[in-house]
Formats: structure tokens, C-alpha cells, sequence
């Protein structure tokens, strides 16, 4: 079995914007295409539809292959620690989802990816993601589909915005992505735009890309794959 690698990006913003478009090119460069994790408004009171930079970025990243992910709707609403959709009932979270895609529409980012902010997302709004008509969840153990109702499981390796950044944990990470390429496994490893601007964190998520590549994994980002022709006759 082929190894996958899916490396995402969330954070993105005015001021993490440059490293990212560095890091970018990095995974040009190796022929891996990202997954950008967006909310419309993050901490500090930022609101992507202020930010035309970024926002022109995206689009273009997105036209070059790159996957959108929304990752959240007002992550600077919820209170410290707390992931933002981790405890919210079904019509909140539906809410909430609504508001986000409707940003997204009017910025041309729409996407029908989802990934809670930390990864963690309450039944509830699991129960509300359908409803809103997003078609995968990606979740800190699983990616689901949730037009089939059915999971692959794998896990994060992630280097902040809930996951740790010490050296240490750089190296698990490292090693980690190995051992998933070696058996032919999906490696999933994500990295906040906030770490990428410091070198070892960085550092740690290019070496775990290129021993991921190096074992044979190809770059894809995350993606829905429609029902086919034949099946939705069938």
C-alpha cells in the first residue's frame, strides 16, 4: 500500500501570512500540495474579510491545488482553552457553521472540509455538519466521510494551537511520520502558521515531510471524493 501525506497549515493570518507563503514554497518545491485549516475570525480580533492579502493568497494557493478547510467560524469567542466547537450542542453548532460558510462563500474560500478548531469537535456538531452540507470531518484519530457514514482511521502529528511544541515532542513527530510511511499509512501532520515563523518547530515539519517522501508517501491534501457515475445509478 501507497503511503499519503497530508501536511495542513491553520493560523493563517496578516501576521503569520509570510511564513506560510515560505513554507508554501517549500512543499512546492517538493511536489506536496497543502490543506489550509481557515477560520473567519481568530484571536486578537482579526476577521479574514479585513485581511485582503491573505485572503488573495488563499485563493490562489486553493487554484494551485491546495485543499480549504474551515476551521472554525470566531475562535476568539471562546473562552482559554476551550476548543471552540468541542462542547456545543447540535442547533448552536449549526449556527455557528452557518455563519462560517456563508464568510466563506462571500470570500471565495467555500469549502466542504471541516476541522474543529484543536481538533475537537462535540457530538453535536458532528450531528450538525450534514446539515450545513459539509462532506468530511476530520478529527484528531479519523477522517470522516460523513455522506457515507464511515471513518479511516489515523491520527494528527501536529506542532501547536493545542498540540506541543518542545523538542522532544519535534522529534516524536519526526519519527512518528516515519513509521506511518514505512507501513504505507496515512501521515497526517499539521503545523500552527505561528510555529512555522520558529526554526526548530519548522525545522521539525520539513524533516518529517522528507522522511515521509523518502519512504515513498505521495503529497495529497484532504479531499471528498463524490459518489462516481455507476454507484449513484446503482
Amino acid at each position: 500500500m501507497t503511503a499519503e501525506l497530508i501536511v495542513s497549515v491553520s493560523g493563517i493570518r496578516d501576521t503569520t501570512r509570510d511564513a506560510a507563503i515560505e513554507f508554501a514554497a517549500e512543499m512546492d518545491d517538493r511536489g506536496v500540495p497543502l490543506s489550509l485549516l481557515v477560520a473567519p475570525r481568530l484571536k486578537g480580533g482579526y476577521k479574514l474579510t479585513d485581511d485582503p492579502a491573505t485572503l488573495a493568497w488563499l485563493r490562489g494557493r486553493r487554484a494551485g491545488g491546495d485543499a480549504i478547510v474551515l476551521h472554525g467560524y470566531d475562535q476568539a469567542a471562546t473562552k482559554r482553552r476551550r476548543a471552540e466547537f468541542g462542547a456545543l450542542p447540535r442547533h448552536e453548532a449549526r449556527l455557528r457553521l452557518m455563519a462560517a460558510d456563508r464568510v466563506m462563500e462571500r470570500v471565495g474560500l467555500r469549502t466542504r472540509l471541516f476541522a474543529a478548531p484543536r481538533w475537537d469537535a462535540s457530538a453535536g456538531a458532528m450531528e450538525a455538519l450534514p446539515d450545513v452540507g459539509f462532506r468530511l470531518a476530520l478529527g484528531l484519530t479519523s477522517i470522516i466521510d460523513l455522506e457515507r457514514n464511515s471513518a479511516q482511521r489515523t491520527r494528527v502529528y501536529g506542532i501547536g494551537e493545542g498540540f506541543r511544541t518542545e523538542p522532544w515532542w519535534c522529534r516524536a513527530l519526526v519519527l512518528g511520520a516515519a513509521r506511518t510511511a514505512k507501513r504505507g499509512g496515512v501521515v497526517r501532520l499539521a503545523v500552527s502558521g505561528a510555529q512555522l515563523a520558529r526554526s526548530g518547530p519548522r525545522q521539525a515539519v520539513l524533516d518529517a515531510v522528507d522522511l515521509a517522501l523518502y519512504h515513498g508517501a505521495t503529497g495529497q491534501p484532504y479531499r471528498w471524493e463524490p459518489y462516481s457515475a455507476a454507484t449513484r445509478a446503482a
